[in-house]
């Protein structure tokens, strides 16, 4: 009878004590102690630091010091090789092979367009725009055993590589994304869920205009007239027949594009993707559209 009462007393208590969470966990009493200021391994007239100088006067040294030794940035000459280097991206290589083998096990499809978004939610892959990468660059690596036909959007690939899709009859496209829209394109999911506008992509910068302006990279700026005809000048280099886009049953699927703002197939800038509700609100104002439009 006692350890009944025990039990109703001690659940009424916790009926009636607060809930624990993180606003209201503390340490013990006396748990912590304040620390002591160091006073050297020995003791002694200098506790340890030394006869003068920084590392007497602080417990640390500063960036690049070296005890009074010329220090490495000023032990070799300037190298206009690294000019300009923290401006330059990095791209996360994906190999012909490998790409291959994804389309082959039913990760990637090739009924609708491939871009950084459906390559990065392989979950094979990733990107980090935050470590100054640019996307996805195509390797040559496996390239006898590629035979898909496929529409590709990548930020760089070499000329093999662009030789490869299209003797295949397919169409690859290089295009620039930078940080923010990049952001948005590898992970949609987190990005909708912010309830924020679909951005619009910038222009590249100086140093990439020329790429990704030039029709022998099948830049995404660069005239499809000229394109077409650098199709046609790389199949002869090559020794492949190119085939007739015409005649392919997935035509509409290979000559589909993004615009030059857009960073979603399908979804233009501008637009709120509402995933609770499955709505898209699309705006209506005639300065925001003007804003949004390529």
């Amino acid at each position: 009878m006692s350890s009944r009462v025990g039990t109703e007393k001690a659940l009424d208590l916790l009926r009636r004590l607060p809930r624990v969470s993180l606003s209201n966990l503390r340490p013990n009493p006396g748990s912590n102690k304040p620390s002591k200021r160091g006073r050297g391994i020995y003791g002694g007239k200098t506790h340890g630091a030394g006869h003068k100088g920084s590392s007497q006067r602080q417990n640390f040294m500063r960036v690049g010091y070296e005890t009074g030794n010329n220090p490495f940035y000023l032990r070799f000459p300037i190298q206009q090789y690294y000019k300009g280097h923290h401006l330059k991206l990095s791209y996360h290589p994906v190999c012909m092979g490998v790409l291959q083998k994804m389309i082959d096990t039913g990760r990637l499809r090739t009924d609708i367009p491939i871009d950084v978004t459906q390559i990065v939610a392989t979950g094979l892959h990733s990107v980090k725009p935050d470590e100054r990468e640019g996307g996805i660059m195509l390797e040559d690596d496996g390239i006898d055993h590629f035979q898909a036909r496929i529409n590709i959007e990548v930020q760089w690939a070499s000329e093999a590589v662009i030789a490869a899709v299209e003797r295949n009859g397919g169409v690859i496209t290089t295009s620039y994304y930078d940080p923010i829209c990049l952001t948005a394109a590898i992970n949609p999911e987190k990005f909708f869920k912010r309830g924020v506008p679909i951005p619009k992509r910038m222009v590249p910068p100086q140093h990439l205009i020329s790429y990704y302006s030039d029709p022998k990279s099948r830049g995404y700026l660069a005239d499809p007239a000229l394109i077409a005809e650098d199709r046609f000048i790389l199949a002869q280099k090559y020794g492949y027949v190119l085939p007739d886009m015409s005649q392919s049953p997935d035509q509409d699927m290979l000559l589909e594009r993004k615009d030059p703002r857009q960073v979603f197939f399908g979804l233009n800038p501008g637009w709120v993707v509402n995933l609770k509700d499955k709505v898209i609100l699309k705006p209506t104002d005639p300065e925001i559209k003007e804003y949004y439009e390529s």
